[in-house]
């Protein structure tokens, strides 16, 4: 909604992610996700997050890599994950889907959806939509490009040493 009504903040730019899925003969598959992103001028990846499956390390990856930007993240709490197929021209596994996240924080609860052919990608678009949703929603303001965290540690720095 705040993208229609021009009032979207961006927190961070995906630069990329890449999940795998490895099958183990009679083991539990394990699933892996490494995310790519860019908060203010600083790059951040998380590699080799795991989770019980693909949209849950992916949702690992995620927080692990902004939580040192944006600690609140650490209060979210997926509660609820749906898939659905949406009727189009498309059919079977080359169908859209709708993915259906609900998450929380202890103090409230919140829906987000992504749509895509992909359904990991549609879930990482809910799974965004749900991260910034919580930021906005706690009044956190974006790091910008010009917030160098590293030069603030190094003036504090400078100041104890003389």
């Amino acid at each position: 909604m705040s993208r229609l009504r021009g009032a979207h903040q961006t927190y961070f730019a995906l630069l990329g992610f890449r999940v795998l899925d490895e099958h183990r003969g009679a083991l539990m598959p394990m699933s892996e996700a490494t995310v790519r992103v860019k908060v203010g001028n600083r790059l951040e990846t998380t590699a080799g997050a795991s989770g019980n499956g693909p949209v849950n390390a992916l949702d690992n990856a995620l927080r692990c890599a902004l939580q040192g930007f944006y600690p609140s993240l650490a209060e979210i709490r997926l509660i609820d994950y749906k898939v659905r197929v949406i009727t189009s021209n498309l059919s079977g596994t080359a169908s859209l889907v709708r993915v259906l996240i609900c998450s929380g924080d202890g103090h409230a609860q919140w829906g987000t959806v992504g749509v895509s052919a992909n359904i990991v990608e549609a879930s990482w678009r809910a799974l965004v939509d749900s991260v910034e949703y919580k930021l906005a929603r706690d009044g956190v303001v974006p790091i910008s490009g010009d917030d160098d965290r590293d030069e603030g540690v190094s003036q504090r720095l400078k100041e104890v040493i003389r």
